[in-house]
């Protein structure tokens, strides 16, 4: 498979066809990722919970593959193959994936954009969503709601508030998956108060030290104890979430972390008004996160200088849209009035090219496009209210 210029999806919607012309226009190259992947990156990279979604296979090999549930990470490899791996690259993409959603079809078209290697990350950010909202445009559909979030702001926090190395790990882990990160933060709370147990001081260090020496540590007293496999799970696995557990066990996070983070999460609204809260949090706990700060200001001023309505969107720093691999700005446009589900949705994923095993790592960004989700909004009257696109 190679990333040149692929054949107009068969079939596809005349609105498809103009969404695609849409993403040439805007210099991004149309890519045909393989439809049969291997199953390891979806399940390392989207979390394990993707499994019992996928159509999974096994080649004589014994390597697991599986089709595509959707195309980001297969046009990021067909990217990190290519002869322009690590340089600035565009590419936009039509075609099926597959992916088992209870009684809806399993195969469904998804359109989308995904940009590598650029280092003005807040302009490129601003440039998907102004480019995620003409795709809505394209479907007839002209009002929608923008929901924008940034992990990169709550990993600012988590850092500056120098918390233990598995907690630090936990939280973020947690952070697309708002149940779990609720959960956390309430047994936290209820840990950090009277009753703590006797062998606290143990836990507590464990949370403390270097996560590879801890979990050295508790996978070799499992192997004394003579622990082997148990309900599937190896020895190590067993040891990494028993050190998970011990920590949240422990009540490590100090109460005054926990009011932080959760006066964090309470940010939403206008992004301009999120930005002054957001300096006068770190202004009042003597936070270092202006830089990340600093990023968000800046995507904002380029999402203006687009014609985009800044003051339209919902900013929320407790937005995610519920996978790992996300480091940075996310967002989701979905039909004003009946928002369901996102209609488009993305994000900026930097970390995902060297899990995917580049050397150094590799901007990137990008968004997914449900064409049968938008094509159906499209056909739909419009509900009443305004929100603006790009111009």
């Amino acid at each position: 498979m190679t990333l040149t210029a692929a054949p107009r999806a068969t079939g596809s919607a005349a609105w498809a066809d103009a969404l695609l012309l849409s993403f040439a226009q805007a210099g991004y190259i149309q890519a045909e990722p393989a439809i049969l992947q291997p199953a390891e990156p979806f399940l390392d990279l989207s979390g394990e919970d993707i499994r019992k979604s996928l159509y999974l296979t096994t080649d004589a090999s014994g390597e697991e593959l599986c089709l595509r549930p959707d195309l980001t990470i297969p046009v990021a490899r067909d990217y990190l193959a290519s002869s322009r791996a690590g340089q600035p690259a565009g590419f936009s993409y039509l075609g099926p994936v597959f992916r088992y959603r209870g009684g809806r079809p399993s195969e469904f078209l998804q359109a989308g954009i995904e940009s590598f290697g650029r280092q003005d990350r807040a302009a490129a950010d601003a440039e998907m969503l102004a480019l995620a909202l003409e795709a809505t445009a394209a479907f007839g559909l002209t009002e929608v709601e923008i929901r924008t979030g940034d992990v990169a702001l709550f990993i600012a926090l988590i850092d500056a508030l120098d918390l233990y190395p598995v907690w630090r790990r936990r939280l973020i882990k947690d952070f697309n998956r708002k149940t779990s990160l609720a959960q956390d933060l309430e047994r936290l709370t209820l840990a950090t108060g009277p009753g703590h147990n006797e062998y606290e001081g143990v836990l507590a260090a464990l949370a403390g030290s270097d996560r590879k020496a801890a979990l050295a540590l508790v996978t070799d007293l499992m192997s004394i104890a003579g622990a082997t496999n148990v309900g599937g799970r190896s020895v190590s696995e067993i040891a990494d979430r028993f050190l998970e557990q011990s920590t949240l066990k422990g009540g490590a996070l100090p109460r005054d972390a926990l009011e932080l983070i959760k006066r964090f999460l309470a940010i939403s609204g206008d992004p301009d008004d999120a930005i002054v809260r957001l300096r006068a949090l770190a202004a009042d706990a003597r936070l270092d996160i202006s830089a990340a700060i600093d990023q968000f200001e800046s995507r904002v001023g380029f999402m203006a200088a687009r014609g985009i309505d800044t003051g339209l969107t919902r900013f929320s720093t407790s937005f995610g849209r519920g996978l790992d691999y996300y480091t940075g700005f996310e967002f989701e446009l979905q039909r004003k009035g009946n928002g369901v589900e996102p209609l488009v949705a993305g994000g900026r994923y930097d970390g995902l090219m060297t899990q995917l095993g580049a050397p150094t790592p590799i901007p990137a960004v990008g968004f997914s496009v449900w064409i049968e989700s938008l094509t159906q909004a499209g056909r739909q009257p419009a509900a009443s209210g305004s929100s603006r696109s790009a111009s």
